[in-house]
């Protein structure tokens, strides 16, 4: 118990905790990264670690060691991305040929639509010009009718017209 007390109020310096930790100094920055302590600087400028520091780095350390390889965690992350991008392109996939489906379903009948459509506009200007041709004929018609007069008992005489050119 003292002497935890004692350690605990000790500080360490790059080269001891290199020695314990039996590593360089990129890997002790690693590790400093994820165990998210900073090392502290004393009064002259130099680096030094706590003794609880240097024990959390050592469970880091242990941690990490205990993990798969890097090699490996990146091809499970790889093969998961793969996974999951193979599984969007499948969703989109069955989706477009959902609404492809269905837009076709809903386009199967326009084109007799359009054909009819266009068969009743044809049949509308023929009747339009019908229209045209028999009020014409209406107006003759009338003209005719105008140019008799009742002369008595039931007579009509027919007025000459005048051509005036």
């Amino acid at each position: 118990m003292i002497l935890e007390q004692e350690l605990k109020g000790k500080t360490l310096s790059p080269q001891e905790v290199r020695s314990i930790l039996k590593t360089d100094n990129k890997e002790i920055v690693e590790l400093c990264k994820r165990a998210s302590i900073l090392p502290r600087k004393n009064s002259k400028g130099q680096t030094y670690f706590s003794y609880e520091e240097v024990k959390n780095l050592r469970k880091v350390q242990a941690m990490k060691n205990a993990t798969l390889p890097p090699a490996t965690v990146a091809t499970k992350q790889s093969s998961a991305i793969s996974n999951i991008l193979s599984s969007l392109k499948e969703m989109e996939n069955s989706l477009s040929d959902r609404i492809s489906k269905v837009i076709d379903e809903k386009l199967e009948g326009m084109d007799e639509v359009v054909v009819e459509l266009i068969r009743c506009k044809t049949d509308n200007e023929t009747l339009r010009q019908k229209i045209i041709d028999l009020n014409k004929e209406i107006y003759q018609l009338k003209n005719d009718l105008n140019s008799y007069k009742p002369v008595g008992l039931g007579f009509y005489k027919k007025k000459e017209k005048h051509v005036w050119e």
